[in-house]
């Protein structure tokens, strides 16, 4: 039976002059143990080819995986120390191999060769991307600090602005020839600014491709293609475009070449006999757009809370063409905001219903809202209610 020592053993036998050598078995943390496991797998590679492992595009995926791995163990003054003793080949001291750029640790391997496996072996492939659909994940993944953000975020509160106001749209991303300088997209959850773009160029495949400056929203930025921004948008289910904003009038008072969808804003005063209504009915105003004829839209007025349950009156009309029937009436409901008519009716059932399209606007100053649509300076302005007047923005 095994002789067993207790404390008091050793210090007789200590008082007697004998040493007692107490063996110690050296223990490894698991990263230690991962970069001696991941050492020997490379020992083996090349006690089974004759060579080191080297790095390219077309290689077999488990020799670029050992090449990497191999650099970065090079580059590891604690991995040199804890396998010198190991490395009977002197691979660690080897320059028989072409530098590689992957600045990752052995975490990090398999993902930025494209590879997802399960938590054990690495020999267990589950799924292999594609060098092209790694490299368009990579580039909006790469982001750096922008350090001249703050130059490009007034762009994007205008942005946010004129999609507030209905001067911009988002819309499903569709075609790379929609990627110019200047644009503005929406990918990954954030908006992204297409700032700069280098000269086109053609791909082996003869495809275009151009070097772009995206800023992001989030005040970084990449330098990506412009095949790998395409990419992602259209692997982003909710990748959108930003349209650009309306130039020039939103309507015309008679259609041209191509127009094809006509409509009309439409002013109402109300018969009600609310005492709000009855007090300020030369001022109480509905404002809307239609697609149908205005007789088609207030039929029943008596009926319907949008028109306070009464009949209406309609004071001014204004023809359109080619519009966005839901933008242009965001937009105006932006202007007249402040002067918005806080009213509570009961509808026929007797449930309070409060209407959002009155407002307390003089017709006169409708009219003048409906020009400056027309001339494209409507932006520049909001509705004073003080003044009973269209004032410019203080941001204009």
């Amino acid at each position: 039976m095994a002789n067993t020592f207790t404390d008091e053993d050793d210090a007789l036998l200590s008082e007697l002059g004998i040493e007692i050598e107490k063996k110690t078995q050296a223990l490894r943390t698991p990263r230690e143990e991962r970069i001696i496991a991941g050492f020997e797998d490379i020992q083996k590679f090349v006690s089974d080819h004759g060579r080191v492992p080297q790095h390219s595009e077309d290689g077999d995926i488990f020799e670029r995986l050992y090449a990497v791995r191999l650099q970065r163990l090079r580059e590891l003054p604690e991995a040199v120390d804890l396998l010198t003793g190991l490395d009977t080949g002197g691979l660690l001291t080897g320059n028989n191999f072409a530098p590689i750029s992957e600045d990752l640790d052995d975490d990090a391997l398999l993902a930025a060769l494209g590879i997802t496996v399960e938590a054990s072996p690495l020999t267990q492939l589950k799924h292999v991307r594609s060098n092209a659909e790694r490299k368009a994940v990579d580039d909006i993944a790469s982001r750096q600090r922008c350090t001249d953000f703050e130059t490009f975020k007034p762009l994007f509160e205008k942005v946010q602005r004129e999609l507030d106001s209905g001067e911009r749209e988002t819309r499903p991303f569709e075609l790379k020839a929609e990627i110019q300088k200047g644009r503005f997209f929406i990918v990954e959850g954030q908006k992204a600014y297409v700032a700069e773009m280098g000269e086109q160029t053609l791909t082996d495949q003869g495809r275009t491709d151009a070097r772009l400056r995206v800023i992001f929203d989030n005040g970084t930025e990449s330098n990506m293609l412009m095949r790998s921004l395409q990419r992602a948008l259209n692997k982003d289910e909710s990748g959108r475009r930003i349209t650009e904003s309306v130039a020039g009038p939103l309507f015309a008072d008679a259609p041209e070449e191509g127009d094809s969808t006509t409509g009309t804003i439409y002013v109402l005063r109300s018969k009600s006999d609310h005492p709000m209504v009855a007090e300020n009915r030369e001022l109480v105003h509905k404002i809307g757009v239609t697609t149908l004829g205005v007789e088609k839209r207030i039929a029943g007025a008596q009926l319907q809370p949008t028109f306070l349950m009464a009949p209406v009156e309609v004071v001014a009309t204004y023809e359109l063409y080619n519009i966005n029937q839901t933008r242009l009436e965001n937009l105006i409901h932006r202007i007249f905001g402040s002067a918005q008519l806080d009213i509570e009716i009961a509808d026929r059932f007797g449930r309070p219903v409060i209407p959002r399209e009155w407002f307390l606007v003089p017709l006169f100053v409708i009219d003048e809202a409906v020009q400056k649509i027309k001339d494209g300076t409507i932006t520049k302005f909001h509705y004073d209610p003080e003044t009973a007047s269209l004032v410019l923005r203080p941001d204009k």
